[in-house]
């Protein structure tokens, strides 16, 4: 077997060891005298040998802020989330105060419509849209508990919707003029024309019968003639537009994309007259003219023996003769 040689390392460990004991107790001794000059060395100790060790401490320095750097993108992602979810809601709040405020426009715009003072009216909300393919048809909230009666005009706050068209005790159907069963007398202003406005399932209804084409321009603003007493007149309808096959429709007023308030205009049938022979004016009193020969009776052609007292009056001439 080899002969290991003498071990110098533990020796040597051991007088290190001693040495930087012993300089430590020395260099903590000397901390503690009391002394000016030992204040003195001590200063210049710390002047010379201290701010050369700033290249230890950096890297303790950068993991600090490194680690205050993190905790403060922590606190900014915290607060980021927290500011999304406050956005969240007030998007839900401004989207809440924008159909508010439509709604109350629309109610101001339905409160503006001027119609006849006569034309009292109840305002409902629309629930659905029961429309299909072959009929154009809302429901109101409003029905027969509510007064409301079958045929009454409803508008919205621009211009006529439609009538109604079935009743029940809450709610009540109103058949739209875009309808194909709709048909409404109408007005063409300022030439006084008449037409009927035929719905046909289409955003624009068309113009039918039309007294006189030729006077009508594209814009001419069209009411409801009154006709057949189911609407009133004087009611806004919309706008006459031409169509690209050069027929004349109608661009309605009211907006059919946002029906969501209607007024059910309560509208009483006109009164009938039951006698019209009191159309016609009794003769004046006096009559300008020769007088009228008075009236003989045929049957009698004695006048005595129609007057029973000139017969029995004596006749003076005769009594003379006798």
């Amino acid at each position: 077997m080899a002969r290991k040689g003498p071990d110098y390392a533990t020796p040597v460990r051991r007088i290190l060891v001693s040495l930087l004991v012993l300089a430590l107790l020395s260099i903590f001794l000397f901390w503690q005298i009391d002394s000016p000059r030992a204040e003195r060395m001590r200063s210049a100790f710390i002047d010379r040998f201290v701010p050369s060790f700033e290249w230890v401490t950096m890297p303790v320095t950068k993991l600090s802020r490194m680690v205050a750097g993190f905790q403060s993108y922590a606190r900014l992602y915290e607060q980021n989330q927290e500011l999304r979810r406050e956005l969240q809601k007030m998007s839900a709040w401004k989207e809440a105060a924008v159909q508010l405020e439509q709604e109350n426009a629309k109610l101001l715009a339905q409160n503006n419509v001027r119609i006849d003072p006569a034309l009292t009216s109840v305002s409902g909300v629309v629930m659905t849209d029961s429309g299909t393919a072959f009929r154009q048809s809302v429901l109101l909230n409003v029905g027969a508990r509510d007064g409301i009666l079958d045929g009454w005009a409803t508008m919205d706050g621009l211009g006529l919707v439609g009538r109604i068209s079935g009743v029940g005790q809450t709610t009540s159907r109103v058949m739209l003029l875009t309808d194909p069963s709709s048909r409404m007398p109408v007005t063409i202003l300022p030439s006084g024309q008449h037409a009927l406005l035929t719905g046909d399932n289409t955003a624009l209804p068309a113009l039918d019968f039309i007294e006189s084409p030729e006077n009508i321009r594209p814009g001419d603003r069209v009411v409801s003639s009154g006709d057949g007493g189911v609407f009133p007149a004087g009611l806004l309808v919309g706008q006459v537009a031409l169509a690209s096959d050069g027929r004349l429709r109608v661009r309605l007023a009211a907006d059919y994309g946002r029906l969501e308030f209607l007024r059910v205009l309560r509208s009483h049938p006109a009164e009938r007259l039951a006698d019209t022979g009191l159309l016609i004016p009794p003769p004046p009193a006096d009559f300008i003219g020769p007088p009228m020969p008075p009236a003989m009776n045929l049957d009698t052609p004695n006048p005595a023996a129609a007057n029973p007292e000139l017969a029995a009056e004596p006749d003076p001439a005769g009594a003379a003769d006798d």
